[in-house]
């Protein structure tokens, strides 16, 4: 048709709607190198938060690694449960410490969850991820530094094992096993604490102590009933952090890194599920609305 024809009409010319397609496409190519050419890189505010989740991992790591290697080397009846009260008073501690600057992330399921419901940008995420990862590294080396070889051998450095070879058998879960509780527990962390923090009403209602203490409380709860459940030696429980899995399996290797997919993979896939439900629940009205739509008190 007439480029004369198309304009009478109301139709662009093929050299517009070229053109306009050039540019459409351009703008998606802007959106996109957007999210990760970012402000955030050149904030010092950003790597000042940077700087708290790499330290906070760091000690995270370095703490419940030593916790779990302690637990087990004094025998004691119960190690779990021991295990358990130690996470919730250590990740309180930590949470605490790192809240006012960072968010108290330390943890790449936090942060990735954070990026899907808006929380922060996909570039800072970018930078405290890498953080918490290279942090996570250095909580192992330190530990490392510090333990025999014979206790680094006998307690795979206190990292996140699904299973461990005893003489020529190997003891703990499946794979599939480990992968259903990472799963599982991290979306129950997600749901039943964090999204606490991600609440600013619930925040300043409850208060920074009560928000992290709850945090910490579930996730010593879940580290337990997932050790637990299984009723078998050689499975270390739920990571839920893939930061810290990393870092164990980075400075030990061996059994750890054939399984450390296992730690990366269920927390994403509970942080997408996450990521679902809470879509689900921004579209639907508030119960307060829906009693009151049916007369209800």
């Amino acid at each position: 048709m007439d480029p004369v024809v198309l304009h009478i009409v109301g139709q662009d010319s093929p050299r517009k709607m070229e053109e306009s397609k050039a540019n459409s496409r351009q703008g998606k190519a802007f959106n996109f190198l957007h999210c990760f050419i970012s402000h955030d890189f050149l904030s010092p505010e950003v790597w000042r938060a940077a700087v708290a989740e790499l330290l906070g991992t760091a000690v995270l790591v370095f703490v419940l690694d030593t916790i779990v290697i302690s637990s087990y080397q004094t025998k004691t009846e119960t190690p779990n449960l021991v295990i358990s009260f130690f996470i919730v008073i250590t990740l309180t501690i930590l949470l605490l410490a790192t809240f006012p600057i960072s968010g108290g992330h330390i943890n790449p399921a936090i942060t990735f969850s954070a990026v899907l419901v808006g929380v922060i940008s996909p570039s800072r995420a970018i930078v405290y991820v890498s953080a918490q990862c290279a942090g996570a590294v250095l909580g192992a080396l330190a530990l490392k530094a510090v333990v025999s070889s014979s206790i680094e051998e006998a307690f795979s450095l206190g990292g996140c094992t699904v299973s461990v070879i005893v003489g020529a058998v190997s003891v703990g879960v499946t794979k599939g096993q480990a992968l259903w509780l990472e799963i599982i527990c991290t979306f129950v962390l997600l749901f039943a604490s964090v999204w606490i923090a991600f609440d600013n009403r619930q925040a300043k209602a409850m208060g920074l102590l009560w928000v992290c203490s709850i945090i910490g409380g579930v996730a010593g709860v879940l580290v337990f009933v997932s050790s637990t459940v299984t009723a078998t030696k050689g499975y270390a429980g739920a990571g839920m952090n893939p930061a810290r899995c990393l870092g164990a399996a980075v400075v030990r290797g061996g059994q750890l890194w054939n399984s450390l997919w296992v730690f990366w993979a269920g927390p994403a896939i509970a942080c997408l599920l996450f990521y679902v439900y809470v879509k689900i629940v921004r579209d639907l009205p508030p119960w307060t609305e829906v009693l009151s739509r049916n007369g209800l008190p």
